[in-house]
């Protein structure tokens, strides 16, 4: 049944391909979003009524839930380097809050929430699952479990609404988060701080969209937290080959310890604080070297009937092209 969907941060990466998906599925979807981003005009000629302006806006918030029948919360300040605190506390949890009371207000009847595989920092005894320590590595990540948070303060007072924890989504349509990787990887080479045998689990974006709808759809998700990833973790020694495979580069893999860059990582990290400019290397980006991330999925599977379709030779393929037919490679 075609139903009203809002979805906040709808012109990112992760929300435009979410909107996309609901379009096509013959849904009315609203986007709030406080940038154009990449997709602005390709999701509004698919029909989408985009607003632009923050979730932090409360009263805006209150005006683009109304008439809706399921929101998809995935805005949040993400990777912004010199800022305060307060930038993520606003938008990650005062933000969260606003959406789920204007979510009551509005009588919603289903909010999905976006939170991040983050929340459980390094991962002690991989896989984990939703049972794993609660241990956020930065304020980013401790702000997303804030917001987990007040999601369960709704739920427990009744409000039906499921936590979503992707792991590292990659896809097309991603200007960012992975083209580091393929570009130094395309060089022929790959400066790896430690052995390379930390864990990551990776999850291509068609595969998180599905669950998202799974969760939309499903009675079971009511009150649930499920952790999303693709079937398989990797080491990383083993996905900068993967890479490598996808673009027919044979890459050769250069060690160097962790501890020396992570510590220059700080002093470059103050260095450029007083400019307000982003840093060319910060602790976040060196942290992806140590710190393991692999999950079991298995409640996902058993109570969405979530399955994994992409595996990640066929999603590190898509995304190659979309970066070389959008000239990023």
């Amino acid at each position: 049944m075609a139903m009203s969907i809002l979805v906040t941060g709808g012109t990112g990466f992760t929300g435009s391909h979410l909107v996309r998906r609901l379009i096509s599925d013959g849904h009315k979807v609203r986007v709030l979003d406080n940038q154009p981003g990449l997709f602005h005009e390709e999701l509004t000629h698919a029909g989408a009524e985009i607003v632009l302006g923050s979730v932090t806006d409360s009263e805006l918030v209150e005006n683009t839930a109304e008439g809706v029948d399921v929101i998809f919360h995935l805005a949040a300040a993400f990777r912004v380097i010199n800022v305060p605190d307060e930038v993520y506390w606003d938008v990650n949890v005062n933000g969260t809050r606003n959406v789920f009371k204007a979510a009551v207000k509005a009588k919603v009847s289903k909010i999905i929430y976006c939170s991040t595989c983050g929340v459980h920092g390094d991962v002690k005894a991989p896989p984990g699952n939703e049972a794993a320590p609660i241990a956020p590595a930065d304020y980013y990540q401790y702000t997303k479990y804030k917001g987990e948070e007040v999601a369960q303060e709704y739920i427990s007072a009744g409000m039906d609404a499921t936590i979503i924890r992707p792991a590292a989504i990659y896809g097309p349509g991603d200007p960012e988060r992975w083209l580091i990787l393929f570009r130094r990887v395309r060089s022929g080479w790959f400066v790896m701080l430690g052995n390379g045998k930390t864990t990551y689990h990776p999850v291509y974006i068609d595969n998180l969209v599905d669950s998202f709808l799974l969760s939309m759809q499903r009675p079971e998700a009511k009150g649930e937290t499920y952790l999303i990833a693709d079937e398989d973790y990797f080491s990383l020694n083993d996905l900068v080959r993967k890479v490598g495979e996808s673009m027919g580069v044979k890459v050769k893999i250069i060690r160097l310890p962790f501890w020396p860059a992570w510590l220059a990582a700080i002093a470059i990290e103050m260095l450029y604080k007083p400019f307000k400019i982003d840093p060319p290397v910060f602790r976040r980006r060196i942290d992806w070297f140590r710190q393991d991330r692999a999950f079991d999925i298995s409640k996902a599977k058993q109570e969405l009937g979530y399955a994994p379709e992409i595996d990640l030779s066929e999603g590190l393929r898509r995304t190659e092209v979309w970066y070389r037919q959008n000239e990023y490679l």
